[in-house]
């Protein structure tokens, strides 16, 4: 095939091609990590989004910030399922693999369903890159991989070279857009129009109009080629899906937070304080919210995870409302910060967008292993509220329930996110500002200025029926109090050192949290109120759980589900729920957490179906054990 096949505006194929529907297909994108994985796939979603799929993605980046080039280290991915119905999960297995060089491919093709469609860039497949791939000999010409799969070979970086000829660009330039033929291949053979990407392309590169042109050759070359070669006889429509009335968009988990947090703000007639230092996988919510500053949210980028804590205390001290954002490694460091915040009771928010561990661990993947970390991760008996989003979209509307918590009740409050929730996306309904329901902040008043009186007069830690005491702005007259990290008086807030003024002040935050529990939403569970199992589950798990047990109720098997998403305090009739069950499971993405308190909590045996991989679930491994436990 020539150049001039591969641009023609509407070539001629050379057979004609059969159409096929499809109630949902998985894609992943895969190569090096300056391919531009996370942009093609970023671009499909939305172009899926817009079309009316439903849509659920999994990025997924190197752990390594410069891995050398066309290693296994190096591979970055992006993981998309669009559909004609609800999903709650990118997807176990793969229907279509784009691999752009050796090293994608021996990571990425176990997941490939048999009898799926590779697609391959050939030209990348020279000795030095399989080499580095580990591959003594091309995989491609191993009969046992042909016989598995439908293998399309692409000279994708030859091709993509013959469309943008011409234009003046350097040989590295030209094949920066070899992604975007990918894409437009992809595009093809999935029916998708290629006209919102064609718009993104003029608006990101306005000012470039010799990458405007190289970008718009390579996708429609890429389209091109699909339609035009012998080697695809079918390509395959997914409908719209039957989502609820409303305007929609594609929301990322990180992006959600965000807004959730702006939004909060208006509700509470409250400017926005965040204070941050940049982590891997939670820097996103800070990039976010620099850009909003028209909504009166300010930003700052403190010099270490220690610094941006002690703001977000100074902030809420000031009245503001106050934000933190970071991962595992820098919420160890905001801990002595986030007790000052506890001692002194004042409303902020620690979001905890968790990520493998220890340490330094899996930077760029996924995890559940800080639930114990926010429960207990203090000195001394300081307890903290925790909520976890269940999905991308959730993070906007826990996130006000967050702030709710943090105002009603004066105290910290810790939200728990994920690397696949953060990174992840879904189609989110927009709502509608004036249903959101207010967040009502109080202040106590001081006295006029010539009225006389002595600081003694205000009453810092005289709590309402909530347990919260006052939030009293400083500098207001009359409201002149002791605040810091030494223990108070009850009621007057001096400092007191004596042994029974401790405890009760302690028992007064530990009962301050408990009572939570009364103004928080009961539990919920999908599937029969009593019978043989319940699934427990939290946080990113929700979609994959969620999936295997809908599968097996259809199945006809005695299963539920009970999500959680208030974490401490649990929902007061949790405990009520999990005796109704003969057998009690919990999947989790660490070692057995939430199994541990659980267990203590409730006295149930309640067993562990345990992930350390940095990936999310698939449903089949759920649904295995659910068999499991049926049939033991």
């Amino acid at each position: 095939m020539s150049s001039t096949d591969v641009l023609s505006p509407e070539p001629t194929p050379a057979a004609p091609k059969r159409r096929e529907e499809r109630d949902s297909v998985v894609i992943r994108f895969c190569g090096d990590s300056g391919d531009g994985m996370q942009l093609v796939g970023t671009q499909f979603t939305n172009v899926s989004a817009s079309f009316g799929n439903d849509v659920s993605t999994l990025p997924d980046f190197p752990a390594e910030i410069r891995a050398p080039q066309g290693t296994l280290a190096g591979v970055s991915g992006f993981q998309l399922n669009f559909s004609s119905h609800d999903i709650f999960t990118p997807g176990d297995e793969v229907d279509t693999l784009v691999a752009m060089n050796p090293a994608a491919l021996k990571t990425n093709l176990p997941d490939l369903k048999r009898g799926g469609t590779l697609i391959v860039n050939t030209d990348e497949f020279d000795k030095g890159n399989l080499q580095k791939a580990g591959y003594a000999t091309s995989p491609l010409e191993d009969g046992d991989i042909l016989s598995k799969y439908q293998i399309h070979k692409v000279a994708m970086t030859r091709l993509n070279r013959d469309a943008v000829s011409g234009l003046g660009l350097s040989m590295k330039d030209q094949d920066r857009s070899r992604n975007l033929f990918a894409l437009g291949l992809v595009y093809w053979l999935y029916d998708r129009d290629r006209t919102p990407t064609e718009q993104w392309i003029q608006d990101k590169f306005k000012k470039k109009p010799d990458v405007v042109e190289a970008n718009l050759r390579a996708l429609r070359g890429g389209f091109n080629y699909g339609f035009s070669t012998e080697s695809f006889t079918t390509h395959y429509a997914v409908p719209k899906a039957k989502l609820s009335s409303g305007e929609y968009r594609k929301i990322t988990g990180n992006e959600a937070v965000a807004w959730g947090l702006a939004a909060a703000a208006r509700l509470a007639g409250k400017s926005l304080f965040f204070g941050g230092y940049p982590i891997t996988p939670a820097s996103d919510i800070l990039h976010t919210l620099s850009e909003l500053k028209n909504f009166g949210i300010r930003t700052f980028q403190a010099e270490d995870e220690i610094a941006a804590m002690a703001s977000v205390c100074g902030a809420a001290f000031a009245g503001e409302i106050a934000v933190t954002a970071s991962s595992g490694p820098g919420i160890c460091l905001k801990g002595e910060a986030m007790g000052l915040g506890v001692m002194t009771e004042l409303p902020m928010i620690i979001v905890n967008v968790q990520r493998g561990g220890p340490s330094t661990g899996l930077p760029t993947k996924t995890e559940q292993s800080d639930l114990l970390l926010s429960f207990y991760g203090r000195n001394g008996d300081s307890p903290i509220p925790i909520v976890a989003a269940s999905s991308p979209g959730d993070c906007f509307h826990l996130m006000i329930e967050a702030v709710r918590m943090a105002v009603d009740f004066m105290t910290p409050v810790v939200f728990l996110s994920d690397g696949y929730i953060a990174n992840g996306s879904e189609p989110w309904s927009i709502p509608k500002f004036a249903d959101l329901k207010p967040i009502e902040v109080k202040h106590p008043s001081g006295r006029p200025a010539d009225a006389e009186g002595t600081a003694d007069d205000f009453l810092p830690y005289l709590r309402n029926e909530k347990g919260a005491r006052p939030w009293a702005i400083p500098g207001t007259p009359g409201l002149e109090h002791r605040i810091g990290g030494l223990e108070k008086a009850d009621i007057t807030g001096n400092v007191d050192y004596s042994a029974n003024n401790h405890h009760k002040m302690v028992m007064n935050r530990i009962n301050k949290v408990a009572g939570i529990a009364n103004h928080i939403p009961l539990q919920t569970v999908e599937g029969p109120e009593s019978g043989k199992l319940l699934i427990i589950s939290w946080g990113g798990t929700f979609g994959a759980v969620r999936t295997a047990v809908q599968q097996s109720l259809k199945n006809g098997k005695s299963v539920a589900h009970a999500h959680l998403r208030y974490m401490n305090p649990f929902p007061k009739n949790l405990g009520e729920i999990v005796k109704r069950y003969e057998k009690v499971l919990i999947p989790e993405l660490n070692a057995g957490q939430l199994s541990l308190l659980i267990r203590g909590k409730f006295l149930v045996d309640a067993q562990g179906l345990n992930k350390i991989q940095g990936k999310p679930f698939l449903v089949s491994e759920v649904v295995r054990k659910i068999d499991e436990m049926l049939e033991s």
